[in-house]
């Protein structure tokens, strides 16, 4: 299912005491959000949202320091913790070919080179080293497949379906020497 808004960012507490706001960044592209003339924060993307001028956003070590128009002191800013920073979709950055939304994946049908159906795309962990899908079956239960080159065969978004390699062992009773 298609999200009304795709996130950026969460907003973690208040930074200093002119209102910024400090940013779990959820984006590969945080550069873009200074560019941005408005965001959009609430709690779930497709919730009801409220929408705010961008003033200026700047890194901080791994964080984003946001600062929106008409937020300007402390205690105005410790309002907005744990909201989501979020853009719509018409302002998303376009992806190249073979890049996809995380939005996209959920719900994708999972399958080995072989056929063998391990079930469906629930969940996406970003681990930092590699991304880790979450493959819920009938079969095998719950399968956490690490998103490497040798392992994601190929996604097809219009088949709804992802093609992947397990590595030996992953699935429950294939050990090694099975």
């Amino acid at each position: 299912m298609q999200p009304k808004h795709l996130i950026l960012g969460e907003i973690l507490r208040p930074h200093g005491v002119r209102g910024e706001l400090r940013v779990r960044l959820l984006t590969d592209f945080p550069e873009r959000i200074s560019q941005l003339k408005s965001v959009y924060l609430g709690t779930d993307p497709n919730g009801k949202v409220t929408a705010y001028n961008v003033e200026s956003m700047r890194m901080n070590q791994e964080y984003g320091l946001l600062k929106l128009k008409g937020i300007d002191d402390r205690t105005e800013a410790e309002r907005y913790r744990q909201l989501l920073v979020m853009i719509d979709l018409k302002h998303a950055v376009p992806l190249e070919a073979g890049e996809f939304y995380l939005y996209e994946l959920i719900g994708l049908e999972v399958r080995t080179e072989d056929g063998e159906v391990l079930g469906t795309l629930t969940e996406v962990l970003e681990t930092g080293a590699n991304d880790v899908y979450v493959v819920k079956g009938a079969q095998h239960g719950e399968v956490l497949v690490p998103v490497l080159p040798e392992t994601i065969i190929k996604t097809d978004i219009a088949a709804k379906q992802v093609i992947v390699r397990l590595p030996a062992g992953l699935l429950p009773g294939q050990g090694e020497d099975a």
